[in-house]
């Protein structure tokens, strides 16, 4: 295996993710296809994200890990919790790509139309902070001028994973919908597929 998860300590408690797994009401979803892999673990609850991620993989033919939940539920496990080795699904899509896209969504009332742009790889976040600046009307933060809690930088994120890193996209709500969501899915549709 040549994840960097398998090194990681993690801080939080796994047995989280495990009980997310196995309620009735969540299902994951992988499909293993290119080296870039688009994954939304909050889908359901960060509404429009699956559905965002899905898209994207399907016209870039990336490979895709989902995992959704039903709405009644919200059941929000942060990312960090999201142990691949609870997971063979997460463990195989981790251990098949090697750059991936986290696609989160968050509300903040002061960050319309606003693309966090996080992760701990500084070069693909500049890389697709600008593709968003160039392509799109949305307001596109990054490093320090994202908010605490929604950088995505923790070693133990499943978008730092992979061995060539990842951008942890947070959305908020009106990035999600029209007519900003087109150029959006774009955007990130372009970023991956100059990854392939």
């Amino acid at each position: 295996m040549h994840l960097r998860h398998m090194n990681v300590r993690y801080r939080q408690n796994p047995i989280v993710f495990d009980h997310l797994l196995a309620h009735p009401e969540v299902s994951e979803h992988l499909r293993l296809a290119s080296n870039v892999g688009v994954m939304a673990l909050h889908g359901g609850i960060e509404k429009e994200t699956d559905g965002i991620a899905a898209e994207i993989a399907s016209r870039t033919g990336a490979s895709l890990y989902l995992v959704h939940q039903s709405e009644r539920l919200r059941w929000h496990v942060p990312s960090i919790q999201y142990d691949p080795g609870a997971s063979e699904q997460l463990a195989s899509f981790l251990d098949h790509i090697d750059v991936a896209v986290s696609v989160h969504g968050f509300g903040r009332r002061h960050l319309k139309r606003t693309v966090l742009v996080g992760g701990a790889s500084d070069g693909l976040a500049d890389e697709m902070s600008q593709r968003l600046r160039d392509t799109t009307t949305l307001n596109v933060l990054t490093g320090d001028e994202i908010p605490p809690g929604l950088k995505g930088r923790h070693p133990a994120n499943p978008v730092n994973l992979p061995r060539g890193g990842g951008v942890q996209l947070e959305l908020s709500h009106s990035c999600r919908h029209a007519p900003h969501v087109r150029p959006l899915i774009d955007a990130i549709a372009g970023f991956v597929l100059d990854r392939q």
